[in-house]
């Protein structure tokens, strides 16, 4: 959070020394910040821990077709489980952020962690080769890879819900915020879900809008009888 953050330490908790350690600093580097920011590097680091990821479901899962392999790469991917990693770091005590952002509480924001992550995995590749990038990806994700199953390429309920939906020319579902408790580092949200097709609203509650939108639309998917409980 600050110019000066103590790349010593994060490099440390990251399990990598850095050759230049001024590639750390750009990925540690919000827009809010400056010019000069690590916007660039999350765009590289996308590509590769996507690509880093697909190789090993492929090889993993030799059976799984293509739709079964880009659910399972989605779901290691996605912004909430980059900022869950982030979190393992204390990455947000590290970042350089401009004062407005700073103050909004943009260090706990999962979305700037989470961009954060995939701007770190493109500076080690910058500093090292893509190897060494692919093993600490890979080290990084190592615990929640071993609990992947073929199981898990389901689509998640508001993918489901939507989908149902379509199929039968419904509208579609209106999500709404109820409301929010709780302090800023630890809220949870309480979310709606309207449907034409069915006379009340469903309910969801969780430590964010998107999980708690999800216990939403499982509810409404059970409410409907496509789902049991």
């Amino acid at each position: 959070m600050n110019s000066k953050p103590d790349l010593k330490q994060l490099q440390q908790r990251l399990g990598y020394q850095f050759s230049n350690p001024e590639h750390l600093l750009l990925a540690l580097t919000h827009r809010s910040y400056g010019n000069r920011n690590n916007e660039r590097l999350e765009f590289l680091g996308d590509s590769i821990v996507n690509m880093v990821i697909a190789e090993h479901l492929f090889l993993q899962f030799e059976q799984a077709k293509e739709g079964q392999l880009s659910r399972l790469r989605a779901r290691m991917v996605k912004g909430v489980t980059l900022a869950e990693i982030g979190r393992e770091f204390d990455l947000g005590r590290y970042l350089r952020l401009g004062s407005g952002e700073m103050k909004s509480g943009g260090f706990r924001r999962e979305s700037i962690l989470a961009d954060t992550v995939e701007a770190i995995i493109g500076a080690i590749y910058l500093d090292s080769d893509f190897y060494t990038c692919r093993e600490q990806v890979m080290r990084w994700f190592k615990p929640r890879l071993q609990k992947l199953n073929i199981q898990d390429t389901q689509k998640d309920p508001k993918t489901r819900l939507q989908e149902y939906l379509q199929s039968r020319q419904f509208p579609l579902p209106q999500y709404e915020v109820v409301s929010v408790e709780g302090e800023a580092h630890a809220q949870t949200f309480h979310v709606s879900c309207a449907l034409s097709s069915l006379d009340r609203k469903t309910e969801g509650v969780g430590c964010s809008r998107r999980i708690a939108e999800q216990q939403a639309a499982q509810a409404a998917l059970q409410a409907l009888g496509v789902e049991n409980d």
